[in-house]
């Protein structure tokens, strides 16, 4: 008797839609490093551009303090700036993109 009672409690839950699965948000770490690297890479050219242009508005002051190694302006210079550029993109999307990964998967569960 208690056989019957309890597959009849699960034919009971089997009605209606079953819901999809929730899956947790993920961040691509390599499409996250590669977009985030050149947008800091065309950012640096243009406040390069910016400082060039008004050099009253210049902030290369902060270049100086920001990137290693960088002094105003030589060739060298500008292409070491715009590799440590690209490279502090993929050093955030390399520390976030995990991190966020990780969290979001055991939030949603």
């Amino acid at each position: 008797m208690a056989k019957a009672k309890t597959s009849r409690t699960a034919e009971q839950r089997s009605y209606g839609t079953p819901l999809a699965p929730v899956q947790s948000p993920r961040i691509p770490v390599i499409a996250f490093g590669m977009s985030l690297g050149i947008f800091l890479a065309i950012t640096y050219t243009l406040c390069v551009g910016f400082d060039l242009l008004f050099p009253g508005q210049a902030m290369y002051e902060t270049w100086l303090r920001l990137l290693p190694g960088f002094t105003w302006l030589t060739w060298q210079s500008f292409l070491l700036g715009l590799v440590e550029s690209f490279a502090y993109g993929w050093y955030v999307a390399l520390m976030f993109g995990p991190l966020f990964n990780v969290i979001a998967r055991r939030w949603t569960l």
